[in-house]
């Protein structure tokens, strides 16, 4: 996957001016994000989205026989804008694929057969186009089809009335109308329908403003009611299985192919694999507040389960002949585990991003994602045999010493009172001692280039990235974000503060009422560790992050003067706008990151970066999309006036066109470059400045 190559004797130059082979072209035009693979007998589907056609993503098709190539016309972009993030955006089946537009929000089926109609041009193997459902102010994700009737059941977005969006679960088909069948609605969110492999039951996820999935959902199912020729006509009235103490986190129902229901639940303090008794007489009468209403399911030791950021993830998937595999977290990084029917473990070969999918050969499918290495779509065993080989995100032109690869790394966090003022303060190094010897985690990765050195003594500058979410993790997998920044010179420390997910739900919590203080903290207190075990550079530390990570580096940067610059990508920056103006998904999530809004709006004031803008006296670069709608631009603007009062050098950059996450590869290699010039600014070092590359193809 990565070819290796003759190095020389490495040149010293100073840090962060390497020549690097992880180029602006590399990154933003070549480089594809490929993600949910899947399979529907020997054929393989998955997404990728291109920068070099304006961030436009593509559903793709392989067969061992015909290769890979365009399941969709090229006028298609598949995606959805369901809670913002989407995610579910097909689904795949014997007779064809259904997807949703994300530029019109319409869910199309493509059949294998005969030339498309409507005036679209025929992609590879993919035969006539009908128009499932779609009209102004409906959006449809987490699609999964029906085999027995061809219908499509998906979660529905209605934007067409009332003050936020009314979300449903439907039922997608010829005769069910634009807007679909409307199948159970009442609850704020929905997510994950399931059907039973006799199509006899559906299984579904719910929850209520004001928690978030990873706070406490609902389990439900409901018998499905079909007409005369098969078609999903509605359900039956549906029963809470588990979560009606609003205790818990379920998500990621599945089927086994006997019929079993199985379910992740942090109700034992991790995200876990359960499985659930159906008959009436097993359930308690509260909706399973009894522990005993589910069951264990033999799984591996480690966190099995994700934050419901995007529809149509896999933790685990039940396999055909019994077995499972999981994707499970230990000590912050993925290993998938291959458990057979008779019980036995065995590590899977590889690293799948998701879990992989099985093939009716008896191989699967899945999205590998090493440390050092590029991703790639791949079919393979699982057990080590060779694996075919069947998309990469780049072109294979990274020689294996020109990678970093993560050091797993932990550090003691500072602890909090749970009656210390949260709007006090601040958290920097005086925010408290050691909490009973808790431990934070981080990966490290060192500068690496074959090619060139540091000057002998010099130590390298740091960069701390902090991720998004907040609810989310750092992981171990390739990334340019990372692999850009480690080739040039710079050491990049990515840090799972309390409220990363992976380490269980008390580490989950310890945000809750604490966000822009333990978050905060820990993010200084990693720097500190590296720092003081003699990794990097104590003068020259820079904090970057994106969306909520934007936030954690602009307050991070008020309470220690740790940091020599800072760099937020759509930020947040104020938290009381943020709450009356963001999308229905996240509305209501500063209530318990922060407080109930509006009473505690004397917290989401202290808290906000553009309350302490009069403290950060390092420089700021603010990159922003314009059309952002997680974290509108006028935050970005807000901060950037903030700043510019007191005095302290920020530059604000803003990219038309571009929501929350930039898509589009002229604005990608902008931003790339915007930032590597900061911190040759900031730093006192000059950039290499290679020629100028041509764009890919401009969109």
């Amino acid at each position: 996957m990565i070819h290796d190559r003759d190095a020389s004797r490495p040149v010293p130059l100073p840090y962060g001016s390497w020549p690097s082979p992880v180029t602006a072209g590399l990154v933003a035009g070549k480089t594809l994000t490929l993600s949910e693979v899947s399979a529907v007998g020997r054929t393989v589907y998955w997404l990728e989205r291109r920068p070099a056609e304006g961030g436009r993503t593509a559903l793709m098709r392989w067969t061992q026989a015909e290769g890979a190539h365009d399941a969709v016309p090229q006028d298609v972009d598949v995606g959805t804008r369901v809670h913002e993030y989407g995610g579910g955006a097909y689904a795949a089946g014997p007779h064809g694929v259904a997807c949703s537009d994300r530029r019109t929000g319409q869910v199309w089926f493509l059949a294998s057969g005969a030339a498309l109609p409507h005036g679209m041009s025929a992609p590879g193997g993919q035969g006539p186009a009908v128009l499932l459902a779609g009209a102004e102010g409906l959006r449809f994700a987490d699609l999964r089809l029906d085999p027995r009737s061809g219908m499509v059941l998906a979660v529905r977005e209605d934007h067409r009335t009332g003050p936020e969006p009314q979300a449903s679960l439907v039922a997608l088909g010829s005769a069910a109308g634009a807007a679909g069948r409307v199948l159970v609605q009442g609850a704020d969110f929905y997510a994950s329908p399931a059907l039973s492999p006799d199509g006899a039951t559906l299984a579904w996820v719910e929850w209520n403003h004001p928690a978030m999935p990873w706070d406490a959902t609902r389990l439900c199912v409901a018998p499905v009611l079909r007409g005369a020729d098969g078609a999903i006509e509605a359900v039956e009235q549906p029963r809470v299985l588990a979560g009606a103490n609003g205790a818990e986190s379920l998500g990621e129902p599945r089927w086994t192919q006997d019929g079993r229901l199985l379910v992740v639940s942090d109700r034992a303090g991790a995200w876990g694999v359960w499985e659930v008794p159906l008959q009436p007489s097993a359930v308690p009468t509260d909706g399973g507040n009894a522990a005993e209403s589910l069951r264990p399911y033999p799984a591996p030791e480690g966190e099995i389960g994700q934050p419901a950021w995007v529809f149509g993830q896999r933790s685990y998937m039940p396999l055909p002949d019994g077995g499972c595999l999981f994707l499970a977290v230990r000590d912050g990084a993925g290993q998938c585990v291959l458990r057979s029917a008779g019980g036995q473990t065995a590590p899977f070969a590889g690293h799948p991003e998701q879990c992989p999918v099985p093939m009716d050969d008896g191989g699967f499918a899945w999205l590998d994602a090493p440390p050092d290495g590029l991703p790639a779509v791949v079919v393979g065993s699982g057990t080590g045999s060779p694996t075919i080989c069947v998309r990469r995100a780049a072109p294979p032109v990274l020689a294996v010493r020109d990678i970093a690869c993560p050091v797993s790394l932990t550090f003691p966090v500072p602890g909090f009172s749970p009656n210390r003022d949260p709007g006090g303060d601040g958290a920097g190094s005086d925010a408290g001692s050691d909490a009973d010897g808790l431990r934070g985690h981080a990966f490290f990765y060192p500068p690496t280039n074959a090619g060139f050195c540091g000057p002998e003594g010099e130590r390298p500058p740091l960069i701390v990235q902090v991720h998004g979410g907040p609810t989310a993790r750092a992981q171990d997998s390739f990334s340019f974000k990372v692999q850009w920044w480690t080739s040039r010179g710079f050491a990049v420390l990515d840090v799972n503060y309390g409220g990363s997910t992976g380490f269980g739900r008390a580490w989950r919590n310890r945000l809750l009422g604490q966000w822009g203080v333990v978050d905060v903290a820990d993010c200084i207190a990693a720097a500190r560790h590296v720092i003081e075990a003699g990794l990097v550079d104590a003068n020259r530390v820079a904090i970057r992050g994106s969306s909520a990570g934007g936030m954690t580096v602009l307050v991070a940067l008020a309470e220690s003067g740790l940091f020599a610059a800072g760099v937020s990508l759509y930020g947040v920056t104020d938290l009381r706008a943020l709450a009356q103006e963001t999308h229905k998904f996240e509305s209501r999530y500063l209530d318990g990151l922060i407080g109930p809004w509006p009473q505690a709006e004397s917290v989401y004031l202290a808290r906000s970066p553009l309350s302490v803008a009069g403290r950060i006296t390092s420089p700021v670069l603010l990159l922003q999309g314009a059309e952002d709608k997680v974290v509108p631009p006028s935050q970005a603007h807000a901060m950037a006036r903030a700043l510019r009062a007191v005095g302290t050098p920020c530059h604000l950059r803003e990219f038309p066109g571009e929501g929350h996450g930039f898509r589009r590869e002229s604005t990608i290699r902008a931003a790339l470059g915007e930032e590597l010039a900061f911190y040759g600014r900031v730093f006192g070092f000059t950039p290499y400045q290679p020629e100028a590359e041509p764009e890919s193809n401009p969109a």
